[in-house]
């Protein structure tokens, strides 16, 4: 099903919350884009369990601290960041706004933080990188390694400081809502960082996903550790591994090469009724968070959710629909309010909490199941 995007039309009042720029982008995006971003697997429980991890934790704030002016900066693989908030990837964003990868690397960059390129991006990772500041790149193995290969050696080339692998995709999961929508890759976009049948994924018969499809076709099905201890070879950037939600598995990973965990389950886009990242989060701390950095996403809405990640061991976060929805609604400058909003979240919290530096965001502050 081919659809167009247009510009987005501004909001009647400035957003306030994260999920204000949801409610706008609704209105706005075509549905079967909006049903693209917004939809998980199946019965999307994995989805909302994301979100309800969260709920479940309350906060023993301290007092008398002095905690007026909070630091929010961190280190993370060598680099210096304003805040423990980075944009996960995520596929063509230029169906949300014209502005697409661009604008949002550019607000992360403004920002100070890191913007992670999807492999999939309507915008090539060389013009990126012209103009943002850290950049990772997302990236699928394709059956062709030959494919895979050009384009870590291609990240390089364009200066981005690591690889994202991610490894929750042997194939798509089934997300009823494009399959209701036969969707598929509107006119006039496609991959542009790869060429000829790769770069786009085509129309979906009624009932189909044509990323689905894809997956099915181009991407590698069969990946092990011993890919990823190649790929940790082949490379001198960092790799880290998204998509892990077990202790097992990040150790396992770690050995074989990784630089860093991210602990997601792709946004609940994947296995249904998969736990949820928050919950997660603890156990491959435990196992692996003395050896590398360990971030998280799925869920993350708000600068609380953001405050009880780190306190549960995670270095940073990950947000990746709250971006999307802000750049449908303003383009790169809505990125830039939704993280100027997330930013001040996190301070206010910080200070009620009693707490001035990250370092001193510990599980004794939480309350929870």
């Amino acid at each position: 099903m081919a659809e167009s995007t247009t510009p987005a039309a501004a909001i009647d009042a400035p957003p306030v919350r994260a999920e204000d720029f949801e409610v706008a982008a609704r209105a706005i995006l075509p549905k079967g884009i909006y049903d693209y971003f917004a939809g998980g697997a199946e019965d999307e429980a994995a989805l909302a369990g994301n979100r309800a991890a969260f709920a479940r934790w309350r906060f023993r704030y301290r007092v008398l601290t002095g905690a007026s002016d909070p630091d929010l900066s961190l280190e993370l693989l060598g680099q210096r960041f304003a805040m423990p908030v980075q944009l996960a990837p995520a596929a063509t964003q230029k169906m949300a706004h014209p502005d697409g990868e661009l604008g949002a690397a550019k607000a992360a960059t403004a920002a100070g933080v890191v913007y992670c390129l999807s492999t999939l991006s309507t915008t090539s990772m060389e013009t990126v990188a012209s103009a943002a500041g850290v950049r990772w790149f997302q990236l699928y193995v394709f059956k062709d390694r030959g494919i895979t290969t050009e384009l870590v050696d291609r990240a390089a080339a364009a200066g981005y400081q690591a690889i994202a692998l991610t490894v929750d995709t042997p194939i798509l999961g089934r997300r009823e809502r494009d399959l209701r929508n036969a969707f598929g890759m509107p006119a006039g976009f496609q991959y542009e960082n790869l060429v000829g049948p790769l770069a786009r994924a085509g129309p979906a018969d009624l009932g189909q996903s044509a990323l689905a499809q894809y997956f099915s076709f181009q991407l590698d099905h069969a990946l092990t550790f011993k890919d990823l201890e190649w790929l940790a070879g082949h490379t001198r950037l960092p790799v880290l591994v998204k998509g892990v939600v077990r202790a097992d598995d990040a150790r396992r990973s770690v050995s074989a090469g990784a630089r860093g965990v991210i602990v997601s389950n792709h946004g609940g886009r994947q296995l249904d009724y998969s736990i949820a990242t928050l919950d997660a989060l603890p156990a491959v701390v435990d196992e692996v968070g003395g050896d590398v950095p360990v971030l998280v996403d799925g869920g993350i809405r708000r600068g609380t959710d953001v405050l009880k990640a780190l306190a549960l061991g995670a270095r940073s976060v990950m947000i990746g629909r709250p971006y999307l929805w802000a750049l449908a609604v303003g383009g790169g400058d809505g990125v830039r309010g939704l993280l100027e909003i997330l930013r001040e979240e996190i301070a206010v919290s910080m200070s009620l909490l009693g707490v001035r530096r990250l370092d001193e965001l510990t599980p004794d502050l939480l309350a929870g199941p």
